[in-house]
């Protein structure tokens, strides 16, 4: 906020007498934005005072008032409403070096009176105005990081000869603290991960991601003992993770040839064995990881014949609450699962259940994580999803090469949503996936965001250029701003410890976060211009 106490040039309200000087400047009264503590004894004495003040009448010890009366002001009128200080019309010496008359102490208090209320509600109009445009603002990093931490999971199933192999994650809010991987192994094994981060939000989301990266290394470093992996992943995150904040984890490999799998737990939910007869709890217990170093993690196996699966869940199912305050605990899992299959099948009964128990409103408690494999009594049975995903995709027509959009953004804050818009009606026709409509509408904000306020620097005279084509193989988003010559940074991994700290917003992961949205990114600078591609393979 700008000082209000900083010297300003002598003002006069007003001409009250006919015995001054018709030809004499009536300049205007200057409001200031007040900036002095509340407790200081100026202000209480303002807020009782009922109209004009002269400041060198007054005996106080304020440093409010040393610096109004060091800024040249010896009239002051308090602009007040519902009980509070919003304002000050300050005056210095009248020009004519005459003392003000009461005429004009009365003048200037009803000047004060009728604008009090007019500055109140510019002061909340503008107040509203920076909150909204923060909540906005927020709304975008939160999206940017949903759709960061969407790229975090697996695209894909893995396709097992034999095995239905499904998974489902829904997040309490805009970004999760669960999430699920799946680790091509040696000798055809398959590595399983469910976890889950305390806490939610941002925090959560990016030691989420930190996690999961040291997980995968650890895996493909000790491939057969998820036991010793656990070990290696709670010895490296124990330093650097924020305090009160942990990660349960169950880890397992499956050895599809046979049905064995061989599991450590982290404090993670018992994962469940489901039969035609019953459903088992797999016991394997465990710290969680980030809690204390040197912990060791037992490892337990079990082995899936023909019609059986393992569920496992995170404590979003479980711990969920129905109206009455009744949980849904495991009794009420073990029922639906029991000899009624696995699969995709066991998971859309589950989420049915659940909706049926919380009832409509439910405003959910926990992210919700489930992931199932189910071993099929006949390999000609197993439901191929990459098959269904061509499948499905062959229904989208391949056009040719052709132009869909080219227009201009000026660079403006919040600009972004325009282009991001105009992207998104120039596509439409294409019938993207709901999923990559998304992904490359955030792409295409941030890359605009970017291009304004780096390329362009706010300069209205200067805008963002944007051109969308399509080929046989391709969707082409272009971005041009006016930043040529400038360096361009490379597309680095964020740095995860100065975000958890609080050091950096969750904003600022840069062409990071981008590349992450698209298929391909290009960037090329001619001198003059930087130009930015988002590609999206048809």
């Amino acid at each position: 906020m700008r000082n209000p106490f900083r010297k300003q040039p002598q003002k006069e309200a007003v001409q009250p007498s006919l015995a001054e000087t018709p030809a004499s400047p009536i300049p205007a009264a200057q409001i200031l934005p007040l900036d002095f503590a509340p407790n200081d004894p100026l202000s209480a004495y303002l807020l009782n005072a009922g109209g004009a003040v002269d400041l060198e009448r007054l005996k106080l010890d304020s440093p409010a008032l040393r610096a109004l009366r060091e800024a040249g002001v010896r009239l002051i009128a308090p602009l007040t409403g519902q009980g509070e200080l919003i304002g000050l019309l300050n005056l210095g010496p009248r020009r004519s070096e005459q003392e003000y008359t009461a005429d004009d102490r009365k003048l200037l208090g009803d000047l004060a009176t009728q604008a009090a209320p007019a500055v109140r509600v510019a002061q909340l109009v503008r107040q509203q105005q920076i909150e909204t445009r923060a909540r906005e603002r927020l709304e975008q990093e939160l999206r940017v990081a949903r759709v960061v931490q969407q790229t975090l999971l697996p695209e894909e199933l893995p396709a097992l000869a034999g095995w239905q192999v499904a998974a489902y994650w829904q997040p309490a809010q805009a970004v999760s603290g669960d999430f699920y991987d799946f680790i091509a192994l040696p000798d055809g094994n398959l590595g399983i991960v469910e976890a889950d981060v305390t806490g939610k939000g941002v925090p959560a989301a990016l030691v989420m991601a930190s996690a999961r990266g040291i997980l995968r290394v650890a895996a493909e470093q000790d491939p057969a003992s998820p036991g010793k992996v656990l070990a290696h992943v709670n010895e490296l995150l124990c330093p650097d993770i924020p305090p009160s904040m942990f990660v349960t984890c169950l880890y397992g490999v499956l050895n599809p040839a046979t049905g064995r799998f061989v599991f450590a737990n982290a404090g993670h939910n018992l994962p469940a064995k489901c039969t035609a007869e019953a459903v088992v709890e797999l016991r394997a217990t465990g710290m969680p990881l980030g809690l204390l170093p040197e912990m060791t993690y037992d490892e337990h196996e079990t082995t899936l014949g023909p019609g059986e699966s393992i569920l496992i869940y995170s404590d979003g199912l479980v711990e969920a609450h129905n109206p009455q305050g009744e949980m849904f605990g495991f009794p009420r899992l073990r029922q639906m699962a029991c000899g009624q299959g696995g699969g995709a099948e066991l998971i859309e009964r589950l989420r049915s259940a659940l909706a049926d128990f919380v009832g409509p409103g439910w405003e959910q408690e926990d992210d919700v994580t489930f992931v199932t494999l189910e071993r099929s009594e006949s390999a000609n049975e197993r439901i191929n999803e990459s098959a269904n995903d061509a499948i499905r995709n062959s229904q989208f027509a391949i056009r040719n090469s052709s132009l869909l959009a080219d227009f201009t953004i000026p660079s403006a804050p919040d600009n972004e949503r325009e282009a991001m818009a105009q992207v998104a009606a120039a596509v439409a026709g294409l019938e993207l996936p709901a999923e990559r409509l998304e992904r490359l509408k955030t792409a295409v904000a941030e890359a605009t965001m970017n291009a304004m306020e780096h390329g362009n620097r706010y300069d209205p005279d200067l805008p963002v250029a944007i051109r969308v084509q399509t080929t046989a193989d391709e969707l082409i988003v272009s971005i041009t701003d006016h930043g040529g010559g400038q360096p361009i940074p490379e597309a680095d991994a964020p740095d995860l410890e100065a975000k958890l700290a609080g050091l950096q917003s969750p904003r600022g992961w840069g062409l990071f976060l981008i590349r992450s949205m698209v298929d391909d990114l290009r960037v090329t600078d001619d001198g003059m211009r930087h130009t930015v591609e988002l590609v999206m393979k048809r």
